[in-house]
Formats: structure tokens, sequence, C-alpha cells
């Protein structure tokens, strides 16, 4: 290793014994060793130790910087680099300075022990933050749980949402002597389990669309809702990419903002909406569809408008009060795109204003749903709405 390299050594249950003989001379050779108090117990003694703070992150830096010139090794859970210290070393120093040794990772060797493909599994963690997780009948989900609650609270959530058939079982100290199996459905499980697990789930539930246009009923709300057919192509020009930004303006009951999020775990939206119970019915939709991450502003726009910079902009609600369109446009990044709906006519006007100076593309939507008329069927026309998509930096 050069002298200015960062050794970050996985280590499992399993302790010192599962270390390869190259691990072992990092950890043995290093000045400072920095790990949890549980992981540094599981090594030999030698060299100075330092357990992580709490919280960790906002103290990284300082630690490093204190320690620098010395041979340091970091001990990880696992693999280092699934979701683990080495991705956030990897975003502090850079990938250059780490000499990474990997261990096999809680979630491969659950896998391992219950026969799943793991390229089939999608993986969920719940340190630090929610289970951000849709679920899917007839998929398998692996949890890594923050700590021995985190089963209970997961097999609360499937139940909730309907999923408590589903098969969860759960591996405490996986790889280690004292390793153990637990198996329940999640509308029976009551049991908290080691700190130390893993949540292997199969999900057996409703069956929920993963493309944008989930049924209206999926949402509780109090009408104000973009409807079904429009919002499916409301999200088709809205157009999510993995890791952007949403803003959501004039929520309602949050319904595109929660489709967004579903569209990939890394897509981020913030739900702004001026009515306290709304704001709060957007909370418990979000959660109950599997994307509880939605940050929710209550506010009046634009004076509620977040600072951070959106790839996407959505105005539901608004349009007509002025500030709105501009803010959002000013705010959005290069290439961004904004769409805004309208149902009246004064809205419409704004729109096709906004239309003429920025261009983009205007599109009116008309829906009719069939309906029973006696005993016969006919059609039941929805309001038009008028959608305009402007994309930031194209020319008129």
């Amino acid at each position: 290793m050069d002298a200015d390299q960062i050794a970050v050594v996985g280590i499992g249950a399993d302790g010192w014994d599962g270390l390869p003989e190259s691990a072992r001379r990092l950890v043995t050779g290093a000045d400072v060793l920095f790990g949890s108090s549980r992981q540094l117990a599981l090594v030999p003694s030698g060299g100075e130790r330092v357990s992580w703070p709490s919280p960790l992150l906002p103290a990284l830096p300082g630690l490093l910087e204190a320690h620098r010139g010395k041979a340091i090794c970091v001990l990880a859970s696992g693999d280092p680099m699934f979701f683990g210290i080495g991705s956030t070393l990897a975003r502090l120093v850079g990938p250059e300075r780490l000499h990474v040794v990997p261990h096999p990772s809680s979630i491969s060797l659950a896998c391992a022990r219950l026969g799943w493909p793991l390229d089939e599994v999608e993986v969920v963690s719940a340190v630090g933050r929610p289970v951000n997780a849709v679920f899917h009948h007839g998929r398998r989900v692996m949890v890594l749980s923050a700590d021995g609650n985190t089963p209970v609270e997961v097999a609360k959530l499937l139940t909730e949402n309907g999923f408590g058939a589903s098969t969860l079982t759960v591996l405490e100290h996986i790889g280690g002597s004292g390793e153990r199996k637990i198996s329940s459905t999640a509308a029976e499980w009551h049991e908290k389990c080691a700190a130390l697990n893993v949540i292997a789930v199969e999900c057996v539930g409703p069956k929920l669309s993963a493309v944008p246009g989930l049924p209206d009923d999926a949402f509780d709300h109090d009408g104000q809702l973009t409807k079904r057919e429009v919002r499916a192509v409301t999200l088709a020009m809205l157009a999510p990419v993995p890791g952007e930004l949403l803003w959501d303006v004039g929520a309602g009951a949050g319904s595109i903002a929660i489709e967004w999020s579903r569209a990939h775990p890394s897509c981020r939206a913030i739900a702004i909406e001026k009515h306290p119970e709304r704001a709060d019915r957007i909370t418990a939709n979000a959660k109950k569809l599997g994307v509880p991450s939605i940050r929710v502003v209550l506010g009046e726009v634009p004076d509620a408008l977040p600072e951070e910079q959106p790839d996407a902009v959505f105005i539901g609600g608004g349009v007509t009060t002025p500030g709105v369109v501009e803010r959002c446009y000013d705010k959005l990044k290069p290439q961004g795109r904004l769409v805004a709906n309208a149902v009246t006519v004064e809205s419409e006007a704004v729109l096709a204003r906004w239309h003429a100076e920025l261009g983009g593309e205007l599109v009116r939507l008309a829906v009719s749903r069939g309906a029973p008329i006696g005993g016969f069927t006919g059609w039941r026309a929805m309001m038009p709405v008028t959608i305009w998509v402007a994309t930031k930096g194209e020319s008129p």
C-alpha cells in the first residue's frame, strides 16, 4: 500500500477466523484501526483503536485528518462497497486512496442459505433511513436491518399495505457461530431479533403495476387527484430518470410525486402542498405505496418552493398564481423538464402565454370512461386537461 492509502477491510460475523491472510496483515499493520465497537472486538489488539462516533458522517473528515500520515485501516461489515463505509470514503477522499478487501456481504450469505439467485433479488437498506421499498407480488426482497426492531417494522409495513401473507425469514448473526433462522408470515410476526440480522421477504399481496398509471383508488384523496389516464401521460412527459429530483407543485394527494419515485429507487421527489390535511395524506400515500422518503413541504407557492434544483417540475396546482411558473422554470437544471396541467379557461390561458414565450408542446387530453346508463353502458366524459411541457434551454 502507498503511504497515503486507507485500507478498508470487510469483516463478517465469523470475525478474525474468516479473514484471509492479506486482510489480517492490513489490520495488524495499521497504526490506527477504525470501526464499530463490535467490529473492533472481533480482531486481535494492536495499534490505536478508534470506535466510530454517532453521528458518523459529520465527524469522519476530522477523524481522518487527525490521523493523517499514519497507516489507517477501516473495518467494515461484509462488502465495504455494498451499502457500506467504503462507498462513503470513496466519495470523501476519492477511490484512488482506498485499498478495499471485501468479505462476502450478508446479502450474499443470506441468498446462499436460502438458495435464492442473488441477481433476482431486490436489496433495500433500513440503516439510517426508512424502508424505501416497492413491494411486488411474487418478488423477493432482502432488507438490511438497522437493529433488532427492523423485522417488526418491516412486518408491520407489509401487513398495513396488504402484504400480510408474505413470508419473512430473518437470519441472525449470519456467518457466525450464533447463526439462527426464523420464519413467519408478516401478519403473524411479533418476535424481536438480534441486532445483527438480515430480512428475506417473499412478497404475497396485491398486484400493482410497476409503470405509471396506478388505479385512482390506490390513493387516499379528497378529489384533488390527477386521474389515472392523465397521470400516465403526465409522467411520460416528465420522463423519470434514475437519480433525478422532481418538484410536485400543488401536489394534492401526491400521486405524481409517488409515481415518479416508484419509477426507480434512486428517483427523488419533493411535494409542495398548502393544505395541512392534504400534506398529511401525501405522507400516508407515499408510505403505503412504498416510497416513504418523499419530502413534503407545507406552504404557499412560490414562497414555499425549495432551494434544491430539480431535474423536473410538475405544476398541478397554482399555475395562475403570480411567480410560480417563472420560479419553477428558473430553478430547473439545464435541459430540465417542466410539465403543467390546466383544467380551467384561466389556467389554459396562462399555459398558452408561456408556450408562446418559452416554446415546448401543448397537448389537450380528453378522456371518457364507460358508465352505466340504465341497463346499458355509455360514455361519461371527464374534464379535458391541457398539458404544457417545456425543456429548459430549448428554443421556442
